[in-house]
């Protein structure tokens, strides 16, 4: 299939939003009139050096210069610049005006998302390297930055928008379609800068109710406790990491509160399953090279299984 790759999760060309829509249509129209302009050069080409063999008058050739090579062009990509021009309000469209119920804030570190839900009524809800958001709603988010320029930026959904150090940038997205897309950083910030993506889930209005309703308090796996989670703490995790529900109250690090219901591990670096949280505790250095997270390579492999185990059942 000659298209695939415009196709996918991670596809500006496979829109799934209202603003990738219209980014998706800009593509096509740039591409067409490309293609106009492209196909009357070639031909005119084709006629001077094999069609035509006889020298044409001064006259002539001026009148082809000036209506081949001035006129038709400078209509065409005026024209597309008009549509482009047109097309820019849709684009970046502000949530106010359409009075979106749900603002998301999303923090960009060295390389990870950090992630807060805010609603009218109710308790922000925290969590990090995924975002969800409801189809059919406009959804708000306010950008910043902890330490460099990232960008956010979900293909499927819109376009791109750069999060600045002591500065809040907006932008607001609205899914038309269900389904899982890739988000990704996409400002280099270093090293683990390709490492630094999210999944980006868009779903049904009451699933994401309720989703976002059990994700108020403390995990059901928290309650577990056991080995798991002295280690965890024993080890300072908590320094660094909050845990809902546990002394571990940092905030330098992703919030670990509902670790196990999420789709991947260390910003998208790895599937979310015990044996791979096991790897990343250990080995958090080499999987993900520059990141701020210490190694552990010196935990037995009972101790780093009880963590994963621990952290896989905070759902």
């Amino acid at each position: 299939m000659p298209l695939v790759s415009c196709s996918g999760i991670q596809s500006a060309l496979d829109p799934a939003g209202e603003e990738a829509g219209q980014v998706a249509m800009l593509f096509w129209a740039m591409v067409i009139g490309g293609l106009v302009i492209w196909a009357f050069m070639v031909a005119l080409s084709l006629y001077a050096s094999r069609w035509k063999r006889h020298p044409i008058s001064e006259e002539a050739a001026g009148r082809v210069i000036l209506w081949g090579g001035v006129a038709f062009p400078v209509t065409v990509l005026t024209a597309l610049l008009a549509y482009a021009l047109w097309l820019m309000p849709s684009l970046r469209p502000f949530a106010d005006q359409e009075q979106a119920e749900l603002r998301i804030e999303v923090v960009g570190s060295q390389f990870w998302w950090h992630v807060v839900y805010h609603r009218p009524e109710g308790p922000p809800v925290v969590s990090a390297n995924e975002v969800r958001l409801p189809v059919g709603k406009r959804v708000e988010f306010s950008l910043t930055s902890a330490d460099m320029i990232h960008s956010f930026w979900i293909p499927a959904l819109g376009g791109k928008m750069d999060l600045i150090p002591g500065r809040t940038n907006r932008i607001s997205l609205l899914a038309n379609r269900e389904g899982t897309y890739r988000g990704q950083c996409a400002e280099f910030c270093g090293t683990s800068h390709a490492l630094m993506a999210f999944p980006a889930i868009a779903m049904a209005q009451s699933d994401f109710d309720a989703w976002l309703d059990a994700r108020i308090g403390p995990s059901t796996g928290v309650e577990a406790g056991g080995d798991g989670q002295v280690l965890f703490l024993g080890e300072g995790c908590g320094d660094c990491h909050r845990v809902d529900g546990t002394p571990a109250q940092g905030t330098s690090g992703p919030d670990l509160s509902h670790m196990g219901s999420r789709l991947t591990i260390g910003a998208a670096a790895l599937d979310n399953d015990a044996e791979m949280l096991a790897r990343f505790i250990a080995h958090s250095a080499s999987v993900k090279p520059g990141s701020q997270m210490p190694s552990y390579p010196d935990l037995s492999v009972d101790d780093l299984n009880a963590i994963a185990a621990w952290l896989k059942g905070l759902q």
